[in-house]
């Protein structure tokens, strides 16, 4: 499944929130040399508890605004409240 992810890097604490359809990730890591892009990889793969190498970046590498496809149904997608 295909998410939308709106990547907010250097901030002072992650966190993952959801905005309507979309979630909005919160990185330690700067946007630079692709440390923002493997850490988000990272940081979804223990949020929805999945493989990081079944997490893919389809559109968007070098934006904020990024469709990030994870190995999860739409039900499971709903049933998972991001305020961890």
């Amino acid at each position: 499944m295909n998410i939308e992810v709106r990547v907010v890097p250097g901030a002072k604490k992650r966190e993952i929130t959801r905005e309507g359809q979309a979630f909005k990730v919160k990185l330690l890591s700067p946007a630079r040399e692709g440390k923002a892009n493997k850490e988000l990889v990272e940081y979804l793969a223990d949020f929805f508890s999945v493989r990081k190498s079944e997490i893919v970046i389809v559109l968007g590498e070098r934006d904020r605004r990024k469709v990030v496809s994870l190995p999860i149904g739409p039900a499971a997608l709903a049933a998972l409240s991001p305020s961890r």
